[in-house]
């Protein structure tokens, strides 16, 4: 395993590290035995976002006797209530679902306090300018925590995010997916070199953030590098499927990226990302995967580029396919997606079929078609 240091923080982290989501439903033997391989592999990088107390009790558990080999990140916000995830700003849910937390890791300090799921504007806003952040600080300069990071979907954010003072990390989703198809110029990236390394062809707002946070030397660490699955498919917007090695070499060759969280439901699932540290050149090669994918594979397919918009009812058309399509790849809808999907200020149930979206749409995809799967797949009416 390598390993990278993690921008201002003195740490070394793996290049590869756990993601803990899908550890919902699993004994504590399952949850030991892949923390344990993972271990064994020379990961020593693990996220928990997953506010299921059996997980948050499980992982203490298995790490108890280990626990200094282990750089943990840990989330404020990430609440249980009710049998399910929940995202919150109440402060007495906050502090209550974070003493859970410390309690049931066996923690007496968390290496990264996240600051969690932050994507619109007047969200950051209401954090930095209240009790949630002071809370934050608090636990910092007690020792409880050790270093603050934040973890966000949006661009925007994230470049906002570099200016606090005291943030060492963010959280970032990064795929080639969301990366290069989110750009204005789809047609045009794949006619000049979008791999070089000025990023072109790459949406300029992402491509800015990468470069931003090498500059300030904030660590970015990734969520979301196969798309919840998808990339992994012959269903990829690419029409093409990718390897795990290949979505990891992608992400790591970004700037600033110090890791990748992979979400496993097992050793095998794990194993075949941890292969990325033995994998040949060509086996990392994703370039002439992506170069070489036909054209017209993006027919039909929503590759979240934004041309939809606007919508006359307000809905993120783009997100919600984004969380349509991680959604769907899964037996049951993820407790993560579920959630974002819900905070969103209208989603698909607000959908009235007018397809203004579209007559916009550059690759023809039957957007009302999607709005009306995406309405039943979240229990909508």
């Amino acid at each position: 395993m390598k390993y990278r240091k993690l921008g201002n923080t003195g740490l070394e982290v793996s290049e590869v590290a756990f993601g803990a989501e899908f550890l919902v439903g699993k004994t504590l033997e399952e949850s030991r035995e892949l923390i344990d391989y993972c271990h064994d592999e020379g990961i020593n990088f693990l996220d928990c976002w997953m506010s299921e107390p059996n997980v948050r009790t499980n992982i203490g558990l298995a790490i108890e006797d280990m626990r200094d080999e282990w750089i943990i990140q840990g989330h404020f916000g990430s609440t249980w209530q009710d049998g399910q995830y929940v995202r919150t700003r109440e402060m007495d849910k906050v502090k209550e679902a974070f003493e859970d937390f410390m309690t049931r890791m066996k923690l007496d300090y968390l290496d990264f306090g996240m600051i969690h799921y932050v994507d619109e504007l007047n969200d950051l806003e209401t954090i930095l300018n209240g009790e949630f952040i002071e809370y934050v600080r608090k636990m910092k300069e007690e020792g409880i925590i050790r270093h603050i990071g934040l973890s966000t979907h949006n661009p925007e954010i994230a470049k906002l995010a570099t200016e606090i003072e005291d943030l060492e990390l963010i959280m970032f989703s990064i795929n080639p997916a969301y990366d290069m198809l989110s750009s204005f110029t789809i047609e045009k990236s794949f006619e000049e070199n979008v791999f070089d390394d000025d990023f072109e062809g790459i949406a300029p707002n992402r491509a800015e953030l990468y470069q931003l946070c090498e500059e300030k030397n904030i660590a970015i660490t990734v969520m979301k590098a196969f798309a919840g699955g998808r990339l992994l498919s012959d269903d990829s917007p690419f029409g093409v499927a990718l390897t795990p090695v290949q979505c990891l070499e992608y992400c790591l060759s970004r700037p600033a990226v110090k890791s990748v969280f992979v979400g496993a439901k097992n050793i095998e699932e794990m194993s075949e990302s941890i292969y990325y540290e033995m994998a040949s050149d060509e086996e990392k090669d994703y370039a002439s995967v992506l170069v070489n994918a036909p054209r017209n594979s993006y027919e039909g397919q929503c590759t979240y580029c934004g041309h939809c918009a606007p919508c006359p009812m307000k809905i993120n058309v783009a997100m919600v396919s984004k969380f349509y399509d991680l959604a769907r790849v899964h037996d049951d809808v993820p407790d993560s997606v579920r959630e974002h999907y819900n905070n969103m200020e209208a989603n698909a149930s607000d959908c009235t079929a007018c397809g203004d979206c579209e007559k916009r749409c550059p690759f023809n995809v039957d957007v009302v078609d999607i709005m009306e799967k995406a309405d039943s797949l979240f229990g909508g009416t």
